[in-house]
């Protein structure tokens, strides 16, 4: 047997998440649909991660196994004449027997796009970005230096998922200018995320860049692990999963 990574891109806004539902359109089950048509069954496809239900990717990781005498298959060739226009494959590797796509992760790059202008948003941006309106970016980032590093970030976890720790090392949260003048970025790199941390975390900011907190309350809430002490989750079509990072 081989195996078979993948670096993914997809539009989220009409996909149920990543993973696998019987009767609903998702990632997942899209990419082992077309893997069946080339293989003749469906291989089980494993992701870095599960993107939630209108979530986008530009550097989703994915790895699946199949007979060794595939491996001359043009597979980015043949996936993409076979999946939907809103998913792409961007790379295919063969990859190391022991590669796995998620345990392997040793660090995700999520971005978060918030749009400021109140009057409009551009069609070529609503299903891409938060409309969340002005806000103060220097209270903001006062906030974000309380996140960064190793925390218990229990607080700014979805229920929903089995895990053995809530704490995590965000190596990074900054601004970044966005495509046009109306818009910015934030960026979030770390070992790796809860569920729905990074959406959890960008309501908490908003909130603050709105006056809605003190850079000190968004300590305050960390430190408490307490989830109900925080602000709502943003909504999940501002949040691009950009790319995974494996050990060299």
């Amino acid at each position: 047997m081989i195996r078979i990574k993948l670096t993914l891109a997809y539009d989220g806004t009409d996909f149920c998440g990543w993973q696998y539902q019987p009767r609903d359109r998702t990632v997942q089950g899209e990419l082992e649909k077309s893997l069946a048509v080339i293989l003749g069954k469906a291989p089980r496809v494993h992701g870095s991660g599960r993107t939630d239900a209108g979530v986008h990717a530009l550097g989703q990781v994915a790895h699946f196994d199949c007979e060794d005498d595939r491996r001359d298959i043009k597979w980015q060739r043949g996936l993409n004449s076979l999946l939907p226009p809103d998913i792409r494959v961007v790379d295919c590797v063969i990859a190391p027997a022991d590669f796995h796509a998620r345990y392997s992760a040793i660090s995700k790059t999520y971005e978060y796009a918030l749009w400021h202008k109140r009057e409009f948003c551009l069609p070529q941006r609503h299903r891409f970005v938060w409309g969340c309106g002005p806000v103060d970016p220097a209270a903001m980032e006062k906030a974000a230096v309380m996140l960064r590093g190793e925390h218990d970030f229990a607080a700014f976890q979805n229920v929903g998922t089995d895990i053995k720790t809530t704490v995590r090392t965000i190596s990074d949260i900054s601004r970044h200018p966005g495509t046009t003048g109306f818009e910015t970025i934030w960026r979030f790199s770390a070992s790796g995320f809860l569920k729905q941390m990074v959406r959890n975390l960008m309501g908490c900011l908003v909130a603050c860049g709105k006056g809605k907190l003190s850079p000190e309350e968004v300590r305050a809430i960390l430190i408490s692990t307490d989830r109900t002490m925080a602000p709502k989750t943003a909504p999940a079509q501002g949040l691009t999963l950009m790319k995974v990072e494996y050990p060299s």
